[in-house]
């Protein structure tokens, strides 16, 4: 597959009662972030630093537009901190340029900090959510088939 545009992207969270729900009518814009820990390792003896990779991460920040309806974005961030008996976190799964063959989807367990209201003085109202790993497993990028 080709280069690609970021649309029609999808985005799809779980609300709290762990059913996956796709919000991507109401999100106007993401960021994902997968980085490593980094451990300097360099001895006296270098002139370059050396370094070890150590764990993976994953962070989502998530911005949209506030829609009360059942089963979108208000419904699945309003109870953020409700998680169920042996819920790690919530799943999300992210299709930065859609769901077609041969374009990359990511989908990690996340926990989210918390859903933010934002009114503007245009009368805007927006919301923000920040997820971060919550079950070890590596972030991974694959392949839609």
């Amino acid at each position: 597959m080709a280069k690609q545009s970021g649309f029609p992207a999808k985005v799809q969270v779980d609300d709290s009662t762990n059913t996956l729900r796709d919000i991507s009518n109401d999100v106007t814009s993401f960021e994902i972030s997968t980085p490593s820990g980094m451990q300097e390792i360099t001895g006296v003896d270098k002139s370059a630093l050396e370094r070890l990779l150590l764990l993976a991460d994953g962070k989502v920040s998530l911005k949209g537009v506030f829609n009360p309806a059942a089963n979108v974005s208000h419904d699945v961030f309003k109870n953020y901190r409700t998680l169920l008996a042996g819920q790690v976190g919530r799943t999300t799964t992210i299709d930065p340029s859609g769901v077609v063959a041969g374009s990359a989807r990511l989908t990690m367990e996340l926990v989210f900090s918390g859903y933010d209201l934002s009114r503007g003085e245009d009368g805007s109202l927006t919301w923000s959510a920040e997820g971060q790993l919550a079950d070890g497993t590596v972030p991974a990028w694959i392949t839609v088939p």
